[in-house]
């Protein structure tokens, strides 16, 4: 009997208009694409046609690998949900081959999504005085988020003042008699602390309750209470919750119960969760590319798909979510001081030795150790982290392989509604700024075209977009807005790891547990230009609307326009920022619309800031030696008369406008 793969070969050879395929000379010309279709009614013993389409994207992945060689391959989902049970995993076997390349596209005038939920359903009324409802869902399934009609509900949660509470070395004091009930809560080791401070948003898990103390899981306690603008003393206050517990629930707030299967819900008065589409995600990934530096993956598109419903489970485990900067955390215990709720509140040599451990938060879509992947008109909603993850270290990459991507683009994609950063380009940890192996090298990353808005949702201390240590990233007419941090970032290290090394590191010990580099890091390059970035800045101060850290030479930041960021930072270099070129941008409404985070000790120097418009704020930039940072030409505007070529940055910015009509993509 003839093989399956065979004769779906045989079935698809015809569809494409190809025969006798095995007798195709090498130097035959370039065949037809093969077209292999899958539809959630399909089935995966057809042969995966139009007519008679595949079931699962598996097996039409297993197909697709026979046929690279030989064609381009377009594997073409019917519209509908497609609910993965794993992720799909992406290896060099599954590279286009030949110079031929496989695409993953949504059949024509359809919508395909790939989800890591299930919808849940059943719902019955479980306290009609309060008017929550509950149904069953598997036991042992855990999740941080739920989507209720297309939108993330917020967990179980209520505010408290800060002075509610002591912060002490082993959790908290209650002080307000008003919280002496929480020592009568069930499930306390489910309940968690978010903190909403200057720059960082930090999670941290209870342990127990007893009486007035509250007892904190630990190494997450101490992680979140030592280095720079922590859980104990925020910089600039913020707010401060308790979360997951089902006596928090308030009006279209949510509470999972994993060991007994019920999820809970409180719909508001008069209202229920009947016959709305509730989905309650279960994996923490949905798609996993990544080949080896040997092997990349490579010659893969991904085109008109929606990414949706995952989760990310560790900050509520006994590691929380230790949140030192866009999507970095501390994940381990280390040796602290004594006292450090006193002595490391503003940086110690001992938090110095955390630094080059710290994790990232891992993608729902994750791609590293690749070349020449492609992801066009998708869109990526309703993910419970970080939504695109090029390039990150291994520790935020399920392969366990990190780094290692060129030639990769990003166009015409939606991020919205995800509980961390829409894109986040590159690591943080040595390899990713001095690789060990040249092929770790993140280079060639291409971003453009996107609407990236109101990501960022639940852990509120990452950017719309992130690019770390890359060479060669372009950010251009992308629309990034509404934010509760930043638009725009770029690069990472605070100049700590530049040739020479910084004096600040000098003195605050970093030194003692890595080397002072000779040699530049592979940040350089940057282009970011053309973008528009607005409704920045709800809840953090800190930071800028487009923002660099560290040296980067050759960048350019050019023609963006910048509104609306809540009367903060517009352009805001940090810490070692230097060679990098600001010119020609619009900055409206800004606090401060040019900021160099400048002293004797930290290197932010060599900068250039040339023609810009703005209308307000403050020029907060370290002219003159040491630093050399340059302003030239910059103009401010009254009474909105800006000139016409900065109306002409203002109109051209963000998303290109179709011919036709001039309606924004996508």
């Amino acid at each position: 009997m003839r093989h399956p793969i065979g004769r779906m070969l045989a079935a698809l050879a015809v569809a494409a208009g190809v025969t006798a395929i095995a007798a195709v000379p090498a130097q035959a010309a370039r065949l037809p694409a093969f077209t292999i279709v899958v539809a959630p009614h399909g089935n995966d013993h057809n042969p995966g046609t139009a007519v008679r389409p595949l079931a699962t994207l598996q097996h039409a992945q297993q197909l697709a690998r026979t046929l690279s060689a030989r064609a381009d391959v377009h594997v073409e989902l019917a519209g509908g949900t497609y609910r993965l049970s794993t992720p799909l995993k992406f290896t060099a076997e599954d590279s286009g081959r030949g110079g031929h390349t496989i695409t993953w596209q949504a059949r024509p005038g359809q919508r395909p999504v790939l989800s890591g939920g299930q919808a849940v359903t059943g719902w019955r009324l479980h306290d009609p005085a309060a008017n929550v409802y509950v149904a069953d869902v598997p036991k042992g399934v855990d999740s941080r988020q739920l989507y209720v009609d297309g939108a993330a509900a917020p967990r179980a949660a209520i505010t408290i003042a800060r002075t509610d509470v002591k912060v002490t070395e082993t959790g908290l004091t209650i002080v307000n008699p008003a919280l002496n009930h929480l020592a009568g809560l069930p499930a306390q080791n489910r309940i968690e602390v978010e903190s909403q401070n200057s720059f960082t948003d930090r999670y941290a898990p209870v342990q127990s309750i007893t009486g007035t103390t509250i007892t904190m899981q630990q190494p997450a306690w101490n992680n979140n209470n030592w280095g720079y603008d922590t859980l104990a003393r925020p910089f600039a206050g913020g707010t401060l919750l308790l979360e997951n517990s089902y006596t928090f629930l308030q009006t279209g707030q949510w509470y999972l119960d994993p060991d007994a299967g019920k999820l809970y819900y409180k719909a508001a008065p008069g209202q229920s969760p009947a016959g709305k589409d509730v989905e309650l995600p279960s994996l923490t990934s949905l798609l996993q590319l990544s080949g080896t530096y040997d092997h990349p993956v490579h010659d893969i598109a991904f085109r008109g798909l929606a990414f949706a419903h995952t989760t990310w489970l560790q900050p509520g485990t006994s590691i929380g979510y230790a949140d030192q900067q866009s999507g970095t955390f501390i994940a381990s215990a280390f040796p602290q001081p004594a006292d450090f709720l006193t002595s490391c509140q503003i940086g110690c040599p001992q938090f110095e030795a955390a630094r080059n451990s710290w994790q990232q938060v891992p993608a729902a879509v994750q791609v590293s150790a690749a070349n020449s992947i492609s992801f066009e008109d998708n869109t990526f909603a309703h993910l419970g982290q970080v939504a695109l993850g090029i390039g990150n270290d291994a520790n935020a990459h399920a392969s366990g392989v990190g780094l290692g991507v060129s030639g990769i683009t990003v166009h015409g994609n939606t991020f919205t509604d995800d509980a961390g950063s829409g894109i986040v380009v590159g690591g943080v940890r040595p390899d990713a700024h001095h690789p060990g192996n040249p092929a770790m090298t993140n280079e060639d990353v291409t971003i453009t075209g996107n609407l990236v808005t109101d990501v960022a949702k639940d852990y509120k201390d990452m950017a719309g977009i992130l690019s770390t240590y890359v060479t060669h990233a372009v950010i251009e007419h992308n629309e990034v807005s509404d934010l509760a941090y930043d638009g725009i970032d770029v690069g990472w290290g605070w100049g700590a790891n530049d040739p020479g090394g910084s004096q600040d590191y000098r003195n605050r010990g970093l030194y003692a547990y890595q080397p002072v580099y000779t040699t530049p890091t592979t940040l350089r390059d940057t282009v970011v230009r053309y973008n528009l970035v607005h409704g920045t800045k709800k809840v953090f101060h800190d930071g800028g609307s487009i923002y660099n850290l560290s040296a980067n030479p050759g960048a350019v930041i050019d023609r963006n326009y910048v509104y609306d960021n809540h009367n903060t930072v517009g352009l805001y270099l940090d810490e070692g920022s230097r060679y990098v070129s600001l010119r020609n941008n619009v900055i409206q409404d800004a606090g401060v619309w040019a900021f160099t985070n400048a002293s004797s000790t930290n290197n932010t120097n060599d900068n250039t800031f040339t023609g810009n418009w703005y209308n307000a704020g403050a020029t907060q930039v370290a002219t003159g030696a040491p630093h050399n940072n340059v302003l030239n030409g910059n103009v401010k505007v009254a009474d909105g008369n800006w000139p016409p070529d900065a109306q002409e940055v203002m109109r051209t910015a963000g998303i290109p406008a179709l011919p036709q009509g001039g309606v924004r993509r996508p």
